[in-house]
Parts: structure tokens; sequence; C-alpha cells
């Protein structure tokens, strides 16, 4: 039913123009009825066509004042129906530079120069944490950021409360980028040689065994999380079922693996296998020797008493072993692209490679965790050699 369009005269003497329109329902349901008020009947009729043109051609965006903020809570409450605590967490944290600078706004009055503005000022003012002036926010940081807002826009472009993204097409600047490549020196994963000379310095520690499954491509939370209900030493097989992951600084989160594909059986290596027997025995004689003050955990990396340890622990042990054999501080998941790297440049294929790290996509894993050094390129400098000196074959 179109409604009428009434003649509306102001205190003033001014005659308008006014009708009400039928707009839909918004975000919650609600039913959206608008007023149109113009100085001519004709101003009316060509708004309330356009609108129910609109809605007509599904295009039509409801007038809304839900602002940034709002529109954000709303988001990370329905992401927590597709991703973990842990990982909300992230998110939350990601958007806390959104929330300070972006977060007043009407979600339908941001703009394009909005987002831009502020991702240009998050890289050049640095951290918010960080009382050093001229420390700039890394780039990775920043532009993790803006997937995160990204992400939460275009979700309100399907909900039809913005009509297009207005951080579609936002990006960091070629300038930020260059500065971040030159200024940020970033930590290069250990060399095949560095791992080596981590594994002989680490052959008398007692957490030998869950120090060797990180290097061979467990991320640390997946040590944690081993049990030994998990690992069969008869058939030399471990199977990837449970983590145990931090959430902030003290919090420890138990849960299953991250994607079915890090759900996983992998078969170890002796090396390995000889190491967790031997663990698995010295922690049968830690229990006989505590007696009553041990605690039968299950799990495979356990203090003395049996009490389990968790990844920052099990990272400031590593980092004590690193000191002391002289090697350069990385991180245990660093070592991982170490691992993996060695995997790829030895012939492994890319479906084994992916499989083994716990990823679906096997180009993602070369992608994220494949980075050749220098040393896993000499192979490329030896065949050069034969083909300068003539023995390559032709061409």
């Amino acid at each position: 039913m179109v409604e009428a369009i009434k003649k509306i005269t102001l205190k003033s003497g001014k005659v308008r123009w006014r009708t009400v329109v039928d707009a839909g329902y918004d975000e919650n349901g609600k039913r959206i009825q608008l007023t149109i008020t113009r100085d001519t009947q004709t101003e009316v009729k060509d708004e309330r066509a356009r609108i129910q043109a609109g809605r007509a051609a599904g295009t039509f965006i409801a007038p809304s004042k839900i602002t940034v903020s709002e529109w954000l809570d709303q988001w990370l409450k329905y992401k927590q129906r597709d991703v973990e605590d842990t990982t909300i967490r992230t998110y939350s944290l990601a958007l806390v530079h959104v929330y300070d600078k972006l977060g007043h706004h009407r979600l339908q009055a941001l703009t394009e120069d909005h987002v831009q503005e502020f991702l240009d000022e998050l890289v050049a003012r640095g951290r918010r944490s960080s009382g050093k002036p001229g420390t700039r926010l890394a780039v990775s940081t920043a532009e993790g950021v803006l997937t995160r807002l990204r992400e939460a826009l275009g979700r309100a472009v399907v909900r039809r409360l913005i009509p297009v993204s207005p951080a579609q097409y936002v990006r960091v600047s070629l300038a930020d980028k260059k500065i971040d490549k030159r200024e940020r020196k970033r930590p290069a994963p250990w060399t095949v040689s560095e791992v080596q000379q981590f594994i002989k310095g680490i052959e008398g520690d007692r957490l030998y065994a869950p120090l060797l499954l990180s290097l061979m491509g467990l991320r640390p939370a997946e040590v944690c999380g081993q049990r030994w209900a998990d690992i069969d030493l008869q058939l030399a097989t471990l199977e990837m079922v449970n983590t145990r992951t931090m959430l902030g600084n003290g919090t420890v989160l138990e849960k299953d693996a991250k994607t079915a594909a890090g759900e996983r059986v992998l078969p170890l290596p002796s090396k390995a296998l000889e190491a967790l027997k031997r663990f698995r025995a010295q922690q049968a004689r830690e229990k006989l020797a505590a007696g009553e003050a041990y605690t039968d955990s299950g799990y495979v990396v356990v203090d003395e008493l049996g009490t389990p340890r968790n990844t920052r622990q099990l990272r400031a042990h590593a980092y004590k072993v690193m000191e002391s054999s002289g090697l350069r501080k990385v991180r245990l998941y660093d070592a991982r692209h170490s691992c993996l790297t060695y995997l790829a440049v030895n012939g492994v294929p890319d479906v084994v490679l992916a499989a083994w790290a716990g990823h679906t996509n096997a180009t993602f894993t070369k992608l994220k965790y494949v980075r050749p050094g220098v040393e896993d390129l000499r192979s490329a400098a030896d065949a050069w050699d034969n083909f300068h000196s003539g023995d390559g074959g032709s061409v």
C-alpha cells in the first residue's frame, strides 16, 4: 500500500510535503519505515520511487546508526561460530587499533579515505605499547589488522548494512613497505647446519625427545599436547589429535587439532623413536622416585614430578639450550620452517610435505614455510658449474 503524500505547513508558513515508505527490516529483524520530507510533491515521489526500486532490485541499504565499534562487536560474536577462542582473542587484539581510531564513526559514514588514513598512521606511529619514538609497526602486523577489518566490513556488505566495503582497495603504501624491509631485521630461520648443531647440543638434555619432535615439523602446541596414549612405540607412529596452547601469557588452553588436516598420523624417525623410548623409561624412574608427589598426567612433555609443561616453558627451555650451544636464538616455530624447507629441498613431494605439516593445501605450505637459504641453493650453483664447464648436457 502506497502511503499518501501529505502537505505540511511549518510555523514560518513554508510548505513541505511528507510521506512514509516501508524500507524492509533492519539487522535485528525490526521493520523499518522511513519518513520522506521534501520541498515539492515531485521530490517526495522521486525519493519514494528510488527506495522502492532499490528494494525490488535488492540494492537498497536502509539507514542505520550503528557505529563501527558496535558492528565489530557483532562481527566478533558471529565469528565465534567458526573459530576457536584463541583465534577470537587474536582478532580482538588486531582490532584494538580500529576500535580506537575508527570505532566512533557511523558504519555507513565510514569512507575509504578514513580507512587509508588510519592504516598510514598505524604503520607510521608504531606500536601502542611502545614508548620508543620512531618505532614503526611491522607492515605485516598492519596488514593483519587490515585483513580483519576487511573481513568485518565484507560481512556488513553481506548483511546489507553498507553497499560496498570502504576497505576493499586500501593498501599499505609501497614507500612504507620499502622502509619496513630496510629497517626491520627479521631473524632468518636456522640453516641445516644450525639445526644439526642444536641436535648435538641437546643430546644430553632431559627434554631431548620433545625438542626432537619440534625439529621434525611439529608446532610447539602440538609437542606440548602429545600424550603417551597417542604414541605407538611398537609401530613407530605418532598421532596428532591434541594440542596445548597459551591463551595470553598465563592460561593454558587444551583443544583438538587446529584443522582436520592437522589431525594426522606421522611415522617416527628412528632417532626420535629411540629418544622417546628412553624418555618414557626415564619418566617411569622419576615416578617411582617421587612416589605420591608424582602427577601421572599422561603427557609426554612433563617435569620431574609429572606436571605438564606449556609452550612458554618449552620455549624458555629451548632458548637456554640455544644459548649454551652458541646458537642464534630463534623461535621453535621458526625451526618448523627450517625442517619443512629441508624436506622440500630434498625432494619430498608437495602432497607429502603438506600432509606432514598438517596443511590442506600444498601451495600454502610451500609459500609460507619453505624458505630456501644460501646453502639450500648450493645445488643450483653446482649445476651452473656443470653447465659452464660443458658437463651439463645440451639444452
